[in-house]
């Protein structure tokens, strides 16, 4: 990705005479238009330059957002006073608050406000709740610490706050949640906007800008859990809520210079009513006998769209076991890390939440080598200028993934010999002398998972989605992170309350050297491969929208 120019270089097509290429970069776009409704040429408006705005952005909303997740359930069990309990309950319903409302974003976006309207309306809120957070710590009158505190009449004094601050701290929260649905599917989806899918260097182009856009969220995630969590811990949390907010105001007041270079596109007509005109598709697909002429171009539109989405629900349902073990990095990984011996040489001993950024470290280190080495070599082999189809990289990753959680499985085993080994297994307090370097390959094999299945599937939704549905169609690929989360959670529930019962240990017992991680890896594994082996089976049958990139 050249920040000069470098995918912009190529949008006269090299394959064209220099003048007729000229004349290309000239000819007005057909249904695009820049923010005052003026058309647009391909050589003043999109490509690199416009892109880059928009990753800046999305960069910013990344690194805020996880500085606040990251550390959240801290701040409600210690300055909101909640329980364990309570405080897990409401940051897994504040997160998929977030996971689920890009698909009522994507179809708001899609039928009426444009995505340019949609990031816009996004930046607001994110600014808006990130600063009444930055308040609900800083003003006295709204923090939950100066509340008066009331006697429980037994032998020590318990301070709870108040219903307003709790409420105000709430609705600037879930103010995010809202952001996260008007930005998560729109924004990607307007940066691959600036690119013409239909000239080919401008294809190649978009090819590369979900690869780079990866990049640049590993960056953003890796800087917050690192740098926000230690500010809210160390430093407090009115400046560890007030970062976030400052870098999505600079980010979206950049977002806004790059304003007369934008391509937009109209809202259209029938993403209105996606579902009653998938209906009508389904109809006109079962009622075709042959007797359909040009007349009914409008019925024949219908059911190619319904085609394009029924195509993608079999690919949709087979990569849920991939947002399962996807849903693992941040918490089981994390349970593994926090028993090992985190030294490095004789004195420095990494943070626990520093081993959270080993995934995002790798995505950084590979997505250049892909971009770079991995994809120039295997269009050289399969001739195919991204390398992979896009469907084929999305196996590719869900393979990795699998390798992935297998070996996860046998380090948590070896952890679990050592610590019998050394008599740990009644200690959850002990460290295991077992070096963290045995959690790097688990990670970095994730990692590189993302790179493939993740970017894959941000693409494959993208493209192969109606043209007025395609935020809808980055909305559903968000579904499949979020809703793997929630099967995640209730499979570990499940098996807590069976294995759990009858006195034994439960495999995720609150002491990890007597509890069964690795078997739930196991079973992780498994059900991988059962994935694997359905996505393969539909993608074999696949018909592509249009040929490949």
């Amino acid at each position: 990705m050249d920040p000069n120019g470098g995918g912009d270089t190529i949008l006269g097509d090299p394959l064209l005479p220099l003048s007729q290429s000229s004349k290309q970069q000239q000819d007005p776009l057909a249904g695009v238009s820049d923010y005052l409704g003026r058309s647009v040429h391909r050589g003043s408006s999109g490509g690199w330059r416009s892109a880059l705005f928009v990753v800046g952005v999305e960069i910013a909303g990344s690194f805020a957002y996880f500085g606040i997740s990251a550390n959240l359930i801290t701040y409600l069990t210690g300055p909101l006073r909640q329980s364990n309990a309570s405080a897990a309950a409401s940051v897994n319903a504040w997160s998929g608050t977030a996971c689920i409302m890009p698909l009522l974003g994507a179809f708001l976006a899609d039928a009426y406000l444009g995505r340019y309207r949609s990031v816009i309306i996004a930046c607001t809120l994110y600014v808006l709740g990130y600063g009444m957070l930055t308040l609900s710590a800083t003003v006295p009158a709204l923090q939950p610490s100066h509340m008066p505190c009331r006697e429980d009449g037994v032998s020590s004094s318990s301070c709870q706050p108040g219903w307003p601050q709790v409420a105000f701290f709430y609705v600037s929260l879930y103010l995010i949640a809202i952001a996260q649905g008007a930005d998560k599917p729109c924004g990607l989806a307007f940066a691959a906007d600036q690119f013409d899918a239909e000239h080919q260097g401008e294809r190649a182009s978009r090819g590369s800008l979900f690869n780079w856009w990866f990049f640049c969220m590993a960056i953003g995630i890796s800087v917050s859990v690192s740098v926000v969590g230690y500010i809210q811990e160390y430093v407090g949390w009115g400046l560890g809520f007030g970062v976030p907010c400052a870098i999505v105001l600079c980010a979206f007041l950049v977002f806004l210079l790059g304003t007369p270079t934008y391509r937009l596109y109209a809202p259209t007509p029938e993403a209105k009513s996606p579902f009653r005109r998938l209906a009508r598709g389904l109809a006109a697909n079962a009622n075709k006998t042959g007797g359909l002429s040009a007349s009914h171009s409008e019925e024949e539109e219908a059911a190619a769209d319904a085609r394009c989405v029924l195509r993608l629900l079999p690919i949709w349902a087979a990569s849920l076991a991939y947002g399962v073990v996807y849903a693992q990095i941040m918490t089981l990984f994390n349970k593994q890390g926090r028993t090992l011996d985190r030294h490095i040489g004789d004195g420095l001993e990494l943070p626990p939440a520093a081993l959270q950024t080993l995934g995002p470290a790798s995505i950084l280190l590979f997505v250049p080598v892909y971009d770079r080495a991995v994809v120039p070599a295997l269009r050289w082999a399969t001739g195919n200028p991204s390398g992979l189809s896009m469907l084929q990289r999305v196996g590719a990753g869900m393979a990795v993934s699998l390798a992935g959680v297998a070996v996860a499985a046998l380090v948590e085993a070896r952890r679990l010999a050592m610590a019998r080994e050394h008599g740990l297994v009644d200690d959850p307090s002990a460290t295991v002398p077992m070096s963290w370097a045995w959690i790097v390959p688990q990670y970095a094999m994730m990692g590189v998972a993302d790179v493939l299945a993740v970017v894959g599937l941000q693409e494959l939704f993208y493209d192969q989605m109606p043209d007025g549905l395609r935020s809808l169609g980055l909305a559903l690929y968000l579904s499949v992170m979020g809703i793997g989360g929630f099967i995640s959670s209730l499979l570990i529930s499940l098996i807590d309350g069976v294995t759990g019962s009858g006195g034994g240990d439960s495999w995720f017992a609150d002491n990890l050297n007597r509890a069964h991680v690795d078997y739930f890896y196991w079973l992780l594994a498994g059900l991988s491969a059962v994935e694997l082996a359905l996505f393969l089976y539909f993608a074999r049958s696949y018909v592509y929208k249009h040929k490949p990139n």
